[in-house]
Formats: structure tokens, C-alpha cells, sequence
């Protein structure tokens, strides 16, 4: 095996485990900030931005609700939407998900960005050390046979 093919080989090799390694623990970090960041005021404004009709101003509208746990037991629970409001203050528009999944969305987003970023910074350090220990495997050793 020349150079060339054990670089693209351990290319390819620290590439896959980068992406993994790097995304799995990256990604559920964002979405449980996208989750946890979703019912702010910035998140509303942001999405409601996209999602009201035109002269109406997005709020966020909270309402005491109850779920169910895994145990089959009601909770008492918060529930928020996304309301559009005309100038006169009536409710134009409601929206009680999707805002929520375009916040998160975008989390997600931009940690997938993150994610390459790191990819790429680690990529070569992490190449060099698979192809040097590639280079060591196919290297033969010398006879360490001790002659009495």
C-alpha cells in the first residue's frame, strides 16, 4: 500500500468518525436548546416574523393545560403558542406548533454548522494520526530473537 492510498484511506476513516463522534455530541445539545429557548420572546418575534400575515405583531399567548406522564397520571402543564395580532388587538392567526419546529429547526441548523466547523479543525491533526499508525501496522518488524 503506497502513501497515497493510506492517506485517503485514513481520510475517509477520521472523517466518518469525526462526523459521528463530533454530531452526536453536539446535536442533542442544540435541540435541547432550540427545546428549552423555544416559548422566549425573541423566539416568537423571530419565527412570528415569517409566520404572521403582514401588519400584525407575533406574541407569545401562555395557557395552564394538563399531559399525561408515563405513568398514565395527569400533570399539570404550560402550554405556549404563536398569536398574530392586527392593530385593533384581535387574534389574527394562532399557532400552537410550527413556530416551535422552526425554532428548533434552526437549533439544528446551526448545529450542523458547528459540527462541520469542528469537522474540518480536527480533520487533519486526527488524519496525520491514523496514517502514522497505519504506516507503523504495515511497516515489518525487526527480528527481536535473542541468539544464545
Amino acid at each position: 500500500m503506497n502513501n497515497a492510498k493510506t492517506t485517503a484511506i485514513s481520510g475517509c476513516v477520521i472523517w466518518f468518525l469525526l462526523i459521528f463522534i463530533i454530531a452526536s455530541c453536539v446535536m442533542p445539545v442544540f435541540f435541547i436548546v432550540g427545546s428549552i429557548s423555544s416559548f422566549s420572546d425573541f423566539a416568537i418575534k423571530t419565527t412570528g416574523g415569517w409566520l404572521c400575515p403582514e401588519g400584525t405583531t407575533p406574541e407569545s399567548y401562555s395557557y395552564s393545560t394538563t399531559t399525561t406522564d408515563e405513568f398514565g397520571n395527569s400533570q399539570p402543564s404550560t402550554a405556549y403558542e404563536l398569536h398574530c395580532v392586527d392593530a385593533s388587538g384581535t387574534v389574527v392567526k394562532e399557532d400552537p406548533i410550527s413556530y416551535a419546529f422552526i425554532w428548533i429547526g434552526l437549533w439544528a441548523l446551526a448545529g450542523l454548522i458547528v459540527s462541520g466547523v469542528l469537522t474540518f479543525v480536527f480533520a487533519v491533526p486526527g488524519g496525520m494520526l491514523v496514517t502514522k499508525i497505519l504506516n507503523k501496522l504495515k511497516t515489518p518488524k525487526a527480528n527481536t530473537d535473542i541468539v544464545k
